[in-house]
């Protein structure tokens, strides 16, 4: 079945008054036979080294979509197709029928869960920041950039970090929504900000491979939680979302989960100490 086929179907379905009830559990259903039929499932993803990354020629890796990609073709979908986006365009992209999934390090928080039909905990991580060598102005916390009234901050737009430093009280004109992490760095490094903020091993990445003996990171930012993300999927895609959480669990429990995401470096037993369920709720 085409696309449009399912979505002018499932439009009509919806008309129907009488089997409102039947009619989201029967497309939530076709929605794996018709990634099946496409040969491949879109995934959203943000370039973010090792959550997400895609290669000079094109290639998609990273932690995220070589899980999503293993799990995915376990499923009897041969490969995945991945688009670049901003974190704050993930879910309204989802949400509109652009992506089958997001796979990008799009950390678990109440509002997300409510939007989204998260796995389980795939990629966990806490936050780090990249600054000028000798930490100038002294910022180790997001407190203390919203204290120095000169202090600047980059951070992805609708990302976690943008998230924690307006919590922090950083006033919005201080926090600088930034495309991508070679752009945080460069606008770090020509002193357009103070301090740009990523999960501490997307900092670590991006400041190793720039070899800039100015540029240190300060990790874990201090008061700032550890965050796990999972795949999202659409509100009503819950089946698709519990076959794929059926064989995260077994490539969990195989030992191959391991084998995937920690040569990334990160942590097979962090990802399997929690649940969807407790990292949802948290505040």
């Amino acid at each position: 079945m085409k696309l449009r086929d399912f979505m002018a179907m499932a439009a009509g379905a919806t008309a129907l008054m009488a089997v409102a009830a039947a009619t989201p559990a029967a497309a939530d259903e076709n929605k794996l036979e018709e990634l099946k039929e496409q040969g491949f499932a879109r995934i959203a993803i943000a370039n973010e080294p090792p959550f997400t990354a895609v290669g000079a020629d094109g290639k998609v890796s990273g932690a995220a979509p070589d899980v999503a990609r293993e799990i995915f073709k376990r499923l009897g979908v041969a490969d995945v197709v991945a688009s670049i986006s901003e974190y704050g365009a993930m879910i309204p992209g989802l949400q509109a029928g652009r992506h089958d999934a997001i796979t990008a390090g799009l950390f678990m928080k109440p509002e997300r869960c409510a939007a989204v039909a998260y796995s389980q905990p795939i990629l966990c991580d806490a936050e780090a920041f990249a600054l000028k060598k000798g930490n100038p102005l002294g910022l180790k916390s997001y407190k203390d950039i919203a204290d120095n009234p000169d202090a600047k901050i980059g951070a992805p737009g609708g990302g976690t970090e943008e998230k924690l430093a307006l919590e922090a009280g950083v006033p919005r004109d201080r926090v600088i929504v930034v495309p991508d992490g070679q752009s945080g760095l460069k606008m770090l490094q020509d002193g357009r900000i103070d301090v740009y903020s990523l999960p501490v091993l997307s900092i670590n990445d991006l400041v190793s491979k720039a070899n800039d003996p100015n540029v240190e990171v300060l990790a874990p930012v201090e008061g700032a939680p550890v965050y796990c993300d999972g795949a999202a999927f659409r509100k009503g895609d819950e089946a698709l979302r519990d076959a794929f959480d059926v064989e995260l669990a077994k490539l969990k429990e195989s030992g191959e989960f391991a084998k995937i995401i920690e040569p990334y470096g990160f942590s097979a037993k962090a990802a399997m100490s929690t649940t969807r369920e407790k990292l949802c709720a948290a505040k």
